[in-house]
């Protein structure tokens, strides 16, 4: 039995020098999915890619000198996201990017809107 696969493409990584594919084996048989919105984000622009696999779900956020990818972590409401020093949360159209380096009480270091 062939295990559904999540992918992430070459595409999705920043520096084209280091591109490389992931692939992530998932047991059971739920295919994945994936979704790009585009955000901005007080006069810069943040793109998202979700990928989701039944209860598995990660982000791959571009943050135009970074690529993160995070995955869907406990939130109260919404979509949180975790990886690397950042938390990226949506709630319906919204999302806030926040830096844990900065505290975890911090404001937001970007305040986002789907763009239309």
């Amino acid at each position: 039995m062939r295990l559904p696969m999540v992918t992430l493409a070459s595409t999705l990584l920043a520096s084209p020098a280091l591109a490389a594919d992931i692939t992530i084996e998932l047991p059971g048989g739920d295919q994945p999915t994936s979704e790009q919105i585009e955000y901005v984000c007080e006069g810069r622009r943040i793109s998202a890619t979700y990928i989701n696999a039944g209860s598995n779900a990660l982000a791959v956020i571009d943050l135009g000198d970074q690529t993160v990818v995070m995955a869907n972590v406990l939130a109260g409401s919404g979509a949180k996201y975790a990886g690397q020093q950042f938390v990226w949360w949506t709630k319906g159209p919204e999302a806030s990017l926040y830096d844990l380096t900065q505290g975890e009480d911090s404001a937001p270091v970007a305040a986002c809107r789907q763009a239309r």
